[in-house]
């Protein structure tokens, strides 16, 4: 039962399976105009993206009941179906909001119907398994339905955005703490804290609670929530240090003085290409007036790397941070070591000859605009220039969105601010009284990184492009300081001709997603396909995202004129409600907080190629994105000896391991992998502490569940019970 979320990801239906169950009941989204491709019917056979069913039913009239009149909602639906071929139908009462319950008054007006309507209609007070086995056994078809159930309350998918951030914060560190310590448990090296595991995951399923995570609550439960979760990373927090230890034990200090050590590991069973950045403090304050520089090494091999700046302010040669790219091997710690080496002063950034436009990589930067003008794949240019400008848009109070299907009507787009109005926000005026607005503002062989200050209306923006010098995805950083009021603020790319497909992470599948300018959502990662010409693969941008779910894309026929846009934020009033479906909504003799204000950070890492290998890739890029590396600075005891090898390794493309964890009632442990392509595919998984050496094949977009211990590895459901074969 799912009485009243805001739509329906179709990947539920194998969750659903998989656990159990065999039907799910849910009212919203009510009519069948408002939903993206309508139900063939009510009661319907709802298909998932690796073929698992499950029967639905759409009650309508909602869930709950004014109190005495449960008998009304009763006969209008009897009035409504009178003349329906449908068997029979389901209405549910009940007094309250939220789950609401049976009043006596209520019960004996319903019972006086049943006895009234007795010749015409078989009126029963039962149950959703009654129902779902008389739709069974009924004999009438049922039709497939092969879609998400979606949209209702568009808003909700950006509402609120510091709940969704720390939501999304939460479930990764979540996952990657719980890979780590099965890791580090697996090698023998710690006994995995269960109990502390599951106090953390419970915060997280309390925050996914209506109306936390869709952003529809008032001022104080936003306040609380964000506590709450607050205390579940903390948990996690400690966890994984504690996983993080354990696994560097037997690591080797460095043995010249002056060098550095930098260990990271790497959650995930397969290699993964990282920018690594750590922070650290050189052995002692350098007051002599030389800067410390440092190159990175691993083992003999030396790294591309270089100093950026800190997250301190300390006008001295003290606190250092190295950004370093490498290949992390799987499911392992890897070492580095920095070498410092004394130069005369820090030196100084590169300097574009060109004034107007900077070209890095597969990038150019328009030094003007402070935005994207190209990303090119091989000759051709995906973007159509002006690309990642924000946008302040229309909206109104409703904290749900609950009457709008788009957003659409753009009212102010942000420009860059002048060199005065740059130094006052910059925070720079009193030494530097005129900033340049776009600038380079790091530079080495991983990267360079240029700065963008905007400004529209009573909002500013810090925009901030990591442009990799070696190939891999443009990181756009947007920080942004909000002050407006019933608007929405994204971001814009506007795409080259030809893009008219777009996709997006779902629950264990890829979701199609609307071409039209509706508002719409996906997880970790979208993609905008320009289709294949003749033998020719067709071109996929693709987009990264650590903590927002909504966008939008346009394009006309024929894929003209199109355009991706990121929602970011919108700044309705709590728990801002049409109930009259009146546009007054909040009173208008007083001042009415709204949502959002203030500064917010946005972080997307954006890449073009070709389709086949784009598709392939993402999902573990935007794994590797959301559950990141951990990196520290410390020096090892040396004591004992180092780990000789992974403890979990996937190999075999298109294939994710998405959990590695305990089993449930301590026997073992338990994996969860999932084909994220769509294609059938065959994998390789080798957890080498439990012997195990795995062939699988996994059909289109299956998620496979696995317990594992020394004697084997069986099959299981999500709720880690043995298949029957």
């Amino acid at each position: 039962i799912n009485f009243d979320p805001f739509g329906h990801d179709r990947g539920l239906v194998q969750i659903i399976a998989k656990t159990g169950s065999d039907s799910y009941l849910f009212c919203r989204p009510w009519s069948h105009e408002y939903i993206e491709r309508p139900l063939p019917a009510d009661t319907f056979r709802w298909v998932g993206y690796d073929g698992s069913a499950v029967l639905g039913c759409r009650a309508k009239g909602h869930y709950s009941s004014l109190i005495g009149v449960g008998h009304e909602k009763v006969r209008k639906h009897l009035d409504q179906h009178m003349d329906d071929e449908a068997p029979h139908g389901m209405v549910l009462w009940g007094v309250g909001d939220h789950g609401g319950g049976p009043s006596k008054r209520d019960l004996g007006k319903i019972n006086a119907l049943i006895d009234e309507a007795a010749d015409d209609f078989d009126i029963r007070h039962s149950t959703p398994e009654a129902y779902f086995e008389h739709v069974r056994t009924g004999g009438k078809r049922i039709e497939d339905f092969a879609h998400d159930i979606r949209p209702w309350g568009t808003g909700c998918y950006t509402t609120q955005v510091q709940i969704k951030q720390k939501y999304r914060r939460l479930e990764n560190t979540y996952l990657q703490t719980e890979k780590m310590l099965a890791h580090a448990a697996l090698h023998g090296r710690l006994d995995y804290p269960k109990t502390q595991l599951d106090a953390a995951l419970k915060t997280l399923l309390f925050a996914q609670f209506h109306d936390i995570l869709p952003g529809t609550s008032i001022q104080p439960v936003e306040e609380a929530s964000l506590e709450k979760m607050g205390h579940g990373l903390d948990v996690l927090g400690t966890l994984r240090a504690r996983a993080y230890f354990a696994l560097a034990r037997g690591q080797r200090p460095p043995t010249v003085e002056g060098r550095i050590p930098v260990l990271v590991y790497n959650p995930h069973p397969y290699p993964i290409d990282a920018v690594v950045a750590c922070e650290f403090q050189l052995h002692d304050q350098n007051w002599s007036g030389t800067h410390t520089d440092f190159t990175v090494w691993q083992g003999r091999k030396q790294l591309p790397a270089q100093l950026e700046t800190e997250a301190s302010n300390l006008n001295l040669d003290w606190r250092k941070k190295i950004v370093f790219r490498v290949t992390l091997p799987p499911a392992q710690m890897s070492a580095f070591e920095c070498r410092p080496h004394e130069l005369e002063h820090k030196p100084a950034l590169m300097q574009p000859h060109d004034k107007t436009r900077l070209t890095v990589g597969s990038a150019t930067v328009n030094l003007k605009t402070g935005l994207l003008d190209a990303l090119w794949v091989g000759k051709q240019n995906v973007l159509r220039g002006s690309a990642a400008r924000p946008l302040i848009v229309h909206d109104n109070s409703d904290a749900w969105g609950m009457l709008v299907r788009s957003f659409g009507k753009v009212a102010r787009r942000f420009r860059p601010m002048n060199a005065s109005e740059a130094a006052h926000f910059a925070g720079v005026w009193t030494h530097t009284p005129r900033l340049a607005p776009v600038r380079v503002v790091e530079d080495g062989p991983v990267r360079t990184v240029v700065e963008a200050l905007l400004k529209a209306d009573n909002s500013a923006i810090q925009m901030r492009y990591e442009l990799p010098k070696a190939g891999g995805p443009i990181g756009v950083t947007v920080r942004v300081h909000w002050n407006e009021k019933d608007r929405f603020l994204k971001l814009e790319l506007p795409l080259a001709e030809g893009f008219s497909e777009l996709h997006g992470q779902a629950a264990f599948g890829t979701s199609t997603l609307p071409t039209n300018g509706d508002e719409t959502c996906a997880g970790r990662w979208i993609a905008v396909d320009k289709p294949a010409s003749g033998k020719a693969d067709g071109t996929t941008l693709t987009v990264v995202n650590d903590g927002t779910y909504g966008l939008d894309f346009k394009a006309s026929p024929g894929g003209k004129n199109p355009r991706l846009r990121l929602s970011l934020l919108r700044s309705p009033a709590y728990a801002g409600h049409p109930i009259k479906q009146s546009e007054v909504i909040t009173p208008q003799d007083r001042y009415s907080p709204r949502i959002d204000q203030g500064e917010r950070q946005f972080r997307f890492w954006i890449q073009a190629g070709p389709t086949k290998e784009r598709m392939r890739e993402i999902d573990r890029e935007a794994m590797a994105h959301n559950e990141a590396p951990m990196a520290l600075s410390f020096f090892p005891d040396g004591r004992g000896e180092p780990l000789g090898g992974s403890a979990v390794r996937l190999d075999g493309t298109g294939v994710q391991l998405v959990a590695c964890k305990a089993a449930e009632d301590g026997k073992g442990y338990v994996v969860r992998l999932h084909e994220t392509t769509g294609e059938r595919r065959r994998a390789r998984l080798r957890v080498s502490p439990l012997g195990i050496d795995e062939r699988l094949t996994l059909t289109a977009f299956e998620a496979k569940t696995l317990r594992l211990a020394r004697g084997g590895v069986v099959e299981t459901d999500m709720l880690e019970r043995p298949l029957d074969r």
